[in-house]
């Protein structure tokens, strides 16, 4: 008899894989063992050439949903004369770790059962888990996997759940979250003043919500602000509270029966939201739910991911007997929106929550589960006949890897400034982290630090390189040279536009030369321009600039990105109609004629004082919504862009398709550079805004369609990637998408990573990691 050795790398630690191991095994009447490692999981079997090939081959497909295999490295192994199979304790062997945490999960329906059963000892306890379920990445400090190295080790087991705990036949074998009221950590209602409350949590939770109050609610990786989402005054009182003029507020209900009432759900839709992950996912709206997301034609939506969120939708349909309310219609909407005041980074420790958001919460319903490491939800936009869009992605996929095509260096990106996120790289696999935010406030860069080295931390990998953004001035650069320097490692910017690309190569796999759309706000070229709407060729980590938008000034600077009616004035001096300056804005914004700076605008722009040059599409968009008379400012970021996007979607269910213009009504291309002018020209007057968006929308697409065919001809190249924040414009890419289907251009979309600024790292580490890449020049 002989034994083999199996090393198993991926994501196979606290999901299942030793116990579907050893059912395996034992099936096959093997012997030998299985252990968690550093490297993975270490299986050694022995037994008779034929069922030892027979275990290899069905091992893959004996594995637990929630298991990925990336590589099976088998080797012969002398006999140990094992008597059985068995689990072993783990190992941390001296060998550079190449597994990974899995990210928090929704619980399963078998705890979901527990949780409304009577007779289970788990019965309305809220922080019950098993190895399908639960949190992960959110309580681990350290690998390998296990109780001890996560936020769980100040609770030994008691006898009944050592018990589960030690059984490879139950789900919960070395389910490091595993907690029962006995022995794991609480739970409890407070006030906004600390003082706990005598009553049951949920009850008292669900009783102030019902009368209009707020409730912060901690989830798997931080707290939700908690109230009706169909008491128009409670969403006023959290609006104002939290200081959240307009952006679009996230809601949950019970399942998918619930939410028929509010929003459009197809089969894609309906994979999404009941997906382990348990994302937002933003759907077509169907009916009005006054102050939830204003002016927009999508909802975002979920449904419940944690035991303490099922019982509260419990508690609000009647707390029913059995499992059938779960699946039944409920009139329960709730608002259940990040606990992150004032854009600082989502709350998460209890204490400081409580400090955080005394004057937003009229209650507190916590528990005593630290969170090492916080994560936002994920949000997903479907995408037609395609994979969705990440506009953030975060639990429930962090901290998945994306798979590389090569091997390259380890590298730690630092992303840029706006919607941050880092990756951290290892050999083929890069991990991009959860949604960090703006880098605007100083909790938001200490979580940046935090999170770069919970990272390094739990994947056990010293990058050789860290790669930042060109800008100097971003929070994110000047930590990349101090990280560089307290590890001793050089630090390389790395062109905005060209890591949005890259990002895109890297998990396409894409090798060749490819063309690159760059479709964005404003980030800094490496010529020391605002670059933003740019058409580049990459090869490999090479990177140059064949054309460009019709640069326009950015009148008052950062001001013009917070104020489309500047876009606006800004094109109409551009195309030499000063004159139609004023009346323009009068007619638009009336409102807007009385103020100065409406006065004094055309005078900057005449004198060139403070208004920079850009080709930002994202100003672009700004301009059309201006024109459009769509809005004057914006109360946050991309508001005008998404308003018009929601326009162009409501005129186009009207009309069954969209609109486009003649090309010769579009645009002008030449040497390279493309002018929108004749396109925003037609919005100038245009009386329907919607229809003035339908046409902007897609033509748009056929201009860009156009001015990268030009250049496929002159290159011979016709693949593209695309990517920027414009691309979380679900419209714009689904019409980018024909028209370059109709010009024969195979159109690369990213899918795995945000094509915003959330993705950016991804893109940075994948060219400083390249074996070939210059620091000299990024892209010319």
């Amino acid at each position: 008899m002989s034994a083999e050795r199996l090393i198993i790398v991926g994501l196979v630690q606290g999901v299942g894989f030793r116990p579907a191991v050893w059912r395996l095994a034992v099936d096959l009447r093997l012997a030998g063992w299985v252990r968690n490692s550093a490297q993975g999981v270490e299986i050694h079997i022995e037994g008779d050439a034929a069922r030892r090939a027979d275990f290899i081959r069905r091992l893959p497909k004996a594995m637990p949903p929630l298991a990925r295999i990336a590589h099976i490295h088998a080797m012969s192994a002398a006999t140990e004369g094992c008597a059985g199979f068995r689990i072993r304790e783990n190992t941390t062997a001296d060998m550079p770790p190449s597994t990974a945490i899995g990210p928090d999960l929704a619980l399963c329906p078998d705890c979901l059962a527990e949780l409304f059963d009577p007779q289970s000892r788990r019965y309305r306890y809220p922080l019950l888990a098993c190895t399908r379920c639960g949190p992960r990445y959110s309580v681990t400090r350290c690998l390998p996997y296990e109780r001890a190295a996560t936020s769980l080790a100040p609770y030994p087991l008691c006898a009944d759940c050592a018990t589960e705990y030690e059984n490879p036949a139950d789900r919960r074998f070395h389910a490091e979250a595993i907690a029962c009221p006995a022995c794991g950590p609480a739970h409890r209602l407070l006030d906004n003043e600390g003082k706990k409350l005598d009553e049951d949590p949920a009850a008292g939770a669900w009783r102030r919500i019902q009368a209009g109050g707020i409730v912060a609610i901690k989830g798997l990786g931080g707290f939700h602000l908690v109230c009706d989402a169909r008491n128009p005054a409670a969403i006023a009182r959290l609006r104002q509270r939290k200081n959240r003029d307009a952006k679009p507020f996230a809601l949950m209900a019970a399942n998918l029966s619930s939410l028929a009432a509010w929003v459009e759900v197809d089969a894609d839709a309906a994979r999404l939201l009941t997906h382990e992950a348990r994302p937002i996912v933003l759907l077509p709206a169907k009916a009005a739910l006054p102050g939830v997301a204003p002016g927009l034609e999508r909802l975002g939506v979920m449904l419940p991911a944690t035991a303490m969120q099922w019982l509260l939708l419990h508690t609000a349909a009647g707390c029913p007997r059995g499992m059938n309310w779960t699946e039944a219609a409920q009139d329960t909407l709730l608002v259940m929106t990040s606990a992150n005041p004032g854009g600082e980074p989502l709350a998460c420790d209890n204490a400081k929550a409580l400090a955080r958001l005394a004057d937003i919460a009229d209650a507190f319903w916590l528990h005593t589960r630290d969170i090492v490491t916080r994560c936002d939800d994920s949000l997903l936009l479907p995408a037609a006949d395609a994979a969705p869009i990440f506009i953030r992605r975060a639990r429930g996929y962090t901290p998945i890897a994306i798979p590389m095509a090569e091997d390259g260096l380890p590298v730690l990106a630092l992303g840029a400034y706006l919607k941050n996120a880092i990756c951290l790289t290892r050999g083929r696999e890069a991990f991009l982290s959860q949604h960090i935010g703006s880098l605007d406030n100083a909790d938001s860069l200490l979580f940046l630090e935090e999170t770069a080295g919970h990272l390094m931390k739990t994947l056990a990998v010293k990058p050789e390189i860290i790669a930042h953004d060109l800008h100097p001035d971003y929070p994110s650069s000047r930590l990349a040279q101090t990280l560089a320097a307290r590890l001793s490692v050089p630090a390389i910017g790395i062109a905005h536009h060209h890591a949005h690309l890259a990002a895109v190569c890297a998990e396409r796999h894409l090798r060749g030369p490819v063309l690159g759309l760059a479709l964005d706000g404003v980030g800094l070229g490496p010529d020391g321009a605002l670059w933003g709407g740019e058409l580049l060729l990459l090869q490999s980590t090479n990177c140059h600039r064949l054309g460009h938008l019709l640069p326009l000034p950015l009148p008052g600077g950062d001001k013009a990105a917070l104020e489309p009616w500047r876009m606006g004035a800004s094109f109409l001096h551009r195309a030499g109609l000063c004159g139609e300056i004023l009346p323009w804005i009068a007619r638009r914004f009336p409102a807007l004629a009385l103020e100065a700076s409406a006065q004094s605008l055309a005078i900057l722009l005449e004198k060139n004082l403070h208004c920079p040059p850009s080709t930002s599409m994202g100003r672009v968009f700004d301009a059309a919504a201006a024109l459009l008379g769509v809005r004057a400012v914006n109360q946050y970021e991309a508001q005008a862009a998404m308003q018009l996007e929601s326009l162009a979607l409501r005129h186009e269910e009207k009309r069954g398709d969209g609109e486009t213009l003649p090309l010769e009504r579009t645009c002008v291309l030449n040497a390279g550079i493309l002018d929108l002018s004749p396109l925003l020209l037609t919005l100038l007057t245009e009386p329907d805004a919607a229809r003035g968006a339908s046409r902007f929308h897609g033509s748009l697409a056929r201009a860009l369609a156009h001015w990268v065919g030009a250049a496929a001809e002159e290159t011979g190249i016709r693949a593209l990637a695309a990517s920027g924040g414009c691309l979380q414009n679900a419209l714009l890419a689904q019409h980018l998408t024909k028209a370059c289907a109709a010009a024969n251009l195979t159109l690369h979309l990213p899918r795995a990573a945000p094509p915003g600024d959330g993705g950016l790292a991804l893109g940075q580490a994948w060219v400083a990691g390249k074996p070939d890449f210059s620091a000299v020049r990024t892209c010319s």
